[in-house]
């Protein structure tokens, strides 16, 4: 019996598949043209990478695009450091981005931001150009695919808003290669229905699914239409040619709607609401005024009145006046008192004798104290020279020493510094004996006449 091929899930087979492209192709250097370019909320960037013969899905997670510098937009040649992976759950080949930078725009990039140079220098684009839109709309026409979400949105808007405007679709292709006639010739014929304004758009897409609104011709009849154009082409990213050579530009297609439609529902509820505040607002109005009016009226006195009122207040003033004149000379009278005996307190006259008698205290203190310090000072002076006495060579010399010395005068300590016949002179105590020496004898005592 043979036996039994292995069988994969789907599961495992694409799980398989990613781990070998990981493993065989590690990283990768691609270059090609952004397309249908997205990031939701989670931050993380897909698109959409090809060139005239492939194309490629792409995902870069959101701690990697955050390095990007600028994000980048469809149509846009980058260059990509990716890693080629598999998206398991679809099955999806793909390469996941880990760096990128501009490799030069593409060419449909190009031939949109060459057109727009041309047509803004041309002054298509001026401010001064744009048309208002009337504030009250009643017949509006709208340049769309009749099947597309686009119509479906802004007819919603205009039904909940104000129902009561009168709307004519004009149909025409928004995508493909005759959408730039068809869109050409369907404002031409909104044109004749001569509504109040037009509004022209498509949702959203790539560069490429909203080339159609990039066309100049399509961009001059729009300039030059009289009747007040909304473009709203794609979602608020999205831009194009006739955003910027229409009057006004909407971010969406229900924004435009919104533009154009006075919200009735929203004006007769702010009326209702009004209405409701007007009769309690006058009636609180009134009520103040009726207040204000009998506030005045009791603050309004006879003149009289007001005479009598100021009199007595001024005869309380003078009251106020003479009791405070009466206390101020009562307290300068009892300051007068107080500095007056201080005065008489420090009369130098009173404090002359006992100033007396402590200057005699003190010269007799004085006294005694020199006595009694010289007394001191004789007997210090007395036992100090008596030491002095004691350690003096002269008392010394009386007990029977000499004090030796050569003929150049210098201390002779020892009899090895002197010879026979050498000239020296003894210090007695009581004078001074030159002699010579007769012989020297070191180890026994010397004999000097």
């Amino acid at each position: 019996m043979l036996p039994t091929p292995e069988t994969l899930s789907v599961s495992e087979l694409n799980r398989r598949a990613r781990q070998l492209l990981e493993s065989q192709l590690d990283q990768v250097w691609v270059e090609g043209e952004i397309s249908n370019f997205s990031r939701p909320a989670s931050g993380h960037w897909y698109f959409t990478l090809k060139d005239a013969n492939a194309q490629i899905r792409c995902a870069m997670f959101r701690n990697r695009n955050v390095l990007v510098k600028q994000t980048p937009k469809a149509g846009e040649q980058v260059r990509v450091r990716a890693r080629v992976s598999l998206y398991e759950a679809r099955g999806d080949y793909q390469l996941i981005a880990e760096s990128m930078q501009p490799a030069g725009l593409g060419a449909l990039q190009q031939a949109f931001e060459a057109l727009k140079q041309r047509l803004h220098q041309e002054g298509l684009f001026d401010e001064s150009k744009k048309q208002a839109l009337p504030k009250h709309i009643q017949h509006l026409a709208i340049i769309s695919s009749p099947t597309g979400a686009a119509v479906h949105d802004i007819l919603s808007v205009l039904a909940r808003r104000n129902p009561g405007i009168n709307v004519v679709l004009v149909p025409a292709a928004v995508q493909g290669e005759g959408a730039p006639a068809q869109l050409r010739k369907a404002l031409a014929q909104a044109i004749n229905l001569a509504p109040d304004a037009i509004i022209i758009g498509r949702g959203g897409g790539s560069l490429e699914d909203l080339w159609a609104f990039n066309n100049e011709l399509l961009a001059r009849d729009i300039s030059a239409c009289s009747i007040p154009i909304v473009s709203a082409v794609g979602h608020e990213v999205d831009f194009s040619i006739c955003d910027f050579v229409a009057d006004l530009r909407a971010p969406t297609p229900s924004a435009a709607a919104e533009l154009v439609s006075g919200d009735n529902q929203a004006t007769l509820q702010q009326l209702a609401r009004l209405q409701r505040r007007l009769l309690p607002a006058f009636q609180r109005r009134l009520a103040v005024l009726r207040q204000r009016v009998q506030h005045a009226g009791s603050r309004l006195k006879h003149p009289g009145d007001r005479i009598q009122q100021w009199q007595q207040r001024t005869d309380q003033c003078e009251l106020r006046l003479q009791r405070q004149i009466h206390s101020l000379l009562q307290q300068r009278d009892q300051k007068r008192q107080n500095l007056h005996s201080r005065l008489l307190l420090a009369n130098p006259a009173r404090r002359m004798p006992a100033e007396r008698r402590q200057v005699h205290q003190l010269q007799q203190r004085l006294v005694v104290a020199q006595r009694a310090q010289l007394n001191s000072a004789s007997q210090r002076l007395s036992a100090l020279a008596g030491e002095l006495d004691i350690v003096s060579p002269l008392a010394t010399l009386k007990r029977g020493y000499v004090i030796v010395r050569d003929d150049e005068g210098a201390l002779t300590k020892s009899a090895t510094s002197l010879q026979a016949n050498d000239a020296i002179s003894l210090r007695f105590h009581d004078g001074d004996v030159d002699a010579r020496v007769l012989a020297t004898h070191p180890k026994h005592s010397n004999a000097v006449d």
